[in-house]
């Protein structure tokens, strides 16, 4: 679905997106990384399990919450990638913390 275009010769680093390790153009999101690597979805909703993948790409409306290096809902358009980053995607509710 998205790919970097052929004539671009923008340097690459290498991310793991659900255990997979694919090469992003430096400077990309998180988000994009996910739609790089052809990921129909990025996480699930916490109450029906309904599908949702990147929509704005710039913060706003949150479809694009993921687990970035062990850390539940992050806003993944909002967050560069970087070497050796993981990006999981994001299923049902996070946990909460009982004490």
């Amino acid at each position: 679905m998205f790919r970097p275009r052929p004539d671009s010769r923008t340097p690459t680093v290498p991310v793991e997106v659900d255990g997979c390790t694919i090469l992003v153009p430096d400077g990309a999101s998180a988000a994009a990384a996910v739609l790089i690597a052809g990921l129909r979805f990025i996480r699930e909703t916490a109450v029906s399990g309904s599908a949702r993948a990147p929509y704005c790409m710039m913060g706003v409306c949150f479809d694009c919450l993921a687990e970035i290096d062990g850390e539940p809902n992050r806003q993944s358009c909002m967050v560069t990638v970087r070497p050796g980053m993981r990006i999981r995607r994001q299923r049902g509710a996070r946990p909460i913390a009982t004490e």
